[in-house]
């Protein structure tokens, strides 16, 4: 079974819509390497959906 993992970007890897918002930072559930959230707009959200859908690893 795969891990669910938290990745992080910043910058000007965050969508223009967040950055338009002021957010400098949002967060994506990866698992075997493909997206399977949108961005999300704080890590609190990302660990709550992550628990939901399985076992999470936080990675930067």
């Amino acid at each position: 079974m795969s891990q669910v993992q938290i990745m992080s970007v910043v910058g000007s890897a965050v969508p223009a819509s967040l950055r338009e918002m002021g957010l400098l930072a949002c967060w994506y559930l990866m698992r075997d390497g493909e997206p399977v959230s949108g961005p999300l707009t704080s890590l609190p959200a990302a660990q709550a959906l992550s628990q939901k859908m399985g076992t999470v690893l936080l990675i930067a």
